[in-house]
């Protein structure tokens, strides 16, 4: 048995996608991080182990952005077989190459340390190495979507349903309850050439015709969400067993669309099954905010807004597969985009304590728009850049200066509905070719285009009235953020042409300084796929100028923001 000892600024305890994009922002903002997760890969429901496709906001313009865009576009650079392995690895490096972030697989947090309101450490077991790890931290981040550090710090938090009467949801069940949405088990199936056999094992379910599968699409190209189970149990400590049911009913729905009728399967062949089964909800924090479905329906109207949700609430019937009456779950309208606070990301009761993803301060009914990956990602990146400002401003969670960390967030492209970023002072002060690049706003927005847009020969350009240091340039491109499709599919046809670099994506482009009327390229930028990218300058200049070559495939260029600084 061995014992290690960290001291760090930032132990996050959980590695999906929010605890990814938390331990990643808050080490690239300077702070020494530890990510504690207890599987062997990073993702969460994201993951090669779950295969839950990104969801995220609806609407125009809306796409998540930030590290996830960073994440995403990494991974259809690389991933051109679209196979699962390269997807982790994509996970995989941001965390495991980041300067300043320790990672811990295959650790499962067991025990924490309190002093009075404060977390002093945690304890996590790591059972490839037989070691237990003592991290001990400023802060915490709890990003486990059950919320693991609740029971070990006595951090208050919710389970289940609240009535309709505590926060008048109309939605919301006349009695509260300890109910929740259930776990799901996916399965992916892959298009062959040729005919291939199912077997169906004697132990799982049969399905003779879709009336056993009342209200449950199962035609090729579903991903089969509505295996679910265990929202009347618990989806905790009941995991293992809902495991197993939910293999009998997966094995026995592919038994059906191969077997039993013409479903349009016959050269089609199950490709891979989850073991792990896939969580909806658990333990939810109470935070100094609890947003509910008047503050979703609202648009999120809150000052210290970090983030933003714009998924409906669609709320799954807690019986899942055993519900058939009806559609397995109800969609109730929600805004898109809209807002969610500072205030429901950090504990009531405990000083220390932050979290991000599916177990933040909601309501059941808020949470059935909140919990979905995209949204989780923003999340964890803002409770990243958060605790990086109260470390680096000595100040408490509650105390933070959130219009501080409004800027820093939107800095690092994540956008904030109703909020523009500030541009430099020398951004500000410059001369430039087009105006839209420093109008604060990285993205097209309810109808406003906010992007120059050019053709071969042309660039855009700050100028200066006499010879100006520049540290830097920071630049947004156009990823598409209406593409119409995932990270990664749910079913592998022969043919899927969809997955790539969004066509309106940049590919190559200079860097080019200008002094005493002599051009230099300071940089050329070949292969890129970056929304947001950074060059450094580090010189005096009189001009500097961005000029596109090429992009993936689009004809026109277009570039959201140019910032000199």
């Amino acid at each position: 048995m061995k014992y290690t000892e960290h001291q760090v600024d930032l132990c996050v305890v959980g590695g999906g996608l929010a605890g990814v994009c938390t331990a990643v922002a808050a080490a690239r903002r300077g702070l020494q991080v530890v990510l504690m997760q207890d599987r062997p890969v990073l993702g969460g429901n994201a993951s090669g182990e779950i295969r839950m496709w990104v969801c995220g906001a609806h609407g125009d313009n809306n796409r998540e952005t930030g590290l996830l865009e960073e994440i995403e576009l990494e991974n259809f650079y690389r991933n051109t077989g679209l196979n699962y392995s390269v997807w982790d690895s994509v996970l995989y490096e941001k965390a495991q190459l980041q300067e300043g972030l320790t990672l811990l697989l295959n650790c499962t947090c067991q025990e924490a340390e309190m002093d009075g309101n404060r977390i002093v450490s945690v304890r996590g077991w790591q059972m490839t190495s037989e070691t237990y790890h003592t991290v001990k931290a400023t802060f915490f981040a709890d990003c486990s979507g059950d919320s693991i550090l609740a029971p070990l710090t006595g951090a208050e938090f919710r389970l289940g349903r609240e009535s309709r009467s505590e926060f008048g949801e109309p939605i919301a069940p006349e009695e509260a309850d300890i109910k929740t949405m259930g776990n799901s088990c996916l399965f992916q199936i892959r298009e062959t050439d040729r005919p291939q056999k199912f077997i169906k094992p004697d132990w799982a379910y049969t399905f003779t015709s879709d009336d056993d599968m009342p209200f449950r699409e199962h035609h090729i190209g579903t991903n089969y969400w509505w295996i679910e189970l265990g929202g009347d149990m618990d989806s905790i400590h009941d995991a293992d067993a809902l495991r197993h049911e939910l293999l009998r009913i997966a094995l026995g729905v592919w038994d059906h669309v191969k077997n039993q009728g013409d479903h349009g399967a016959e050269n089609w062949a199950l490709d891979w099954i989850g073991f792990l089964p896939g969580k909806r909800e658990s333990r939810r924090y109470v935070g100094d905010v609890i947003i509910n479905q008047h503050d979703v329906e609202a648009g999120g109207q809150f000052e210290d807004i970090v983030a933003y949700g714009g998924w409906t609430m669609d709320d799954h019937y807690p019986a899942g597969f055993g519900h058939k009456e009806s559609y397995p779950t109800i969609h109730h309208p929600a805004p898109s985009p809209w807002g969610i606070p500072w205030r429901s990301l950090y504990s009531k009761n405990i000083e220390n304590l932050t979290f991000a993803g599916r177990n933040i301060s909601v309501t059941h009914t808020a949470l059935s728009s909140s919990r979905v990956m995209g949204t989780c990602a923003l999340l964890g990146q803002a409770i990243g850049t958060g605790v990086a400002l109260a470390v680096q401003s000595g100040c408490t969670l509650r105390g933070l200066d959130v219009s501080r960390l409004q800027q820093m967030l939107m800095e690092d492209d994540c956008f904030l509905p109703g909020l523009r970023r500030t541009p430099s002072a020398l951004t500000q002060q410059a001369a430039v070719s087009h105006d839209v690049l420093r109008n604060g706003m990285d993205r097209d927005y309810n109808g406003e285009e906010n992007a120059w847009t050019g053709k071969a020969g042309e660039y855009v350009e700050y100028t200066f009235a006499a010879p100006t240091y520049v540290e830097r340039v920071r630049l947004v491109l156009d990823s598409n953020l209406n593409r119409n499709y995932h990270n990664m599919p749910c079913v592998f046809r022969l043919e899927e042409p969809r997955y790539k670099l969004p066509d309106t994506l940049l590919k190559s482009y200079e860097i080019v300084g200008v002094l005493n009327g002599e051009e230099k390229v300071l940089e050329r930028v070949e292969n890129n796929r970056r929304r947001l990218a950074y060059h450094s300058v580090g010189q005096q200049v009189d001009a500097i100028r961005v000029v596109p070559l090429a992009t993936w495939g689009a004809e026109a260029y277009r570039i959201f923001s140019l910032d000199v600084e």
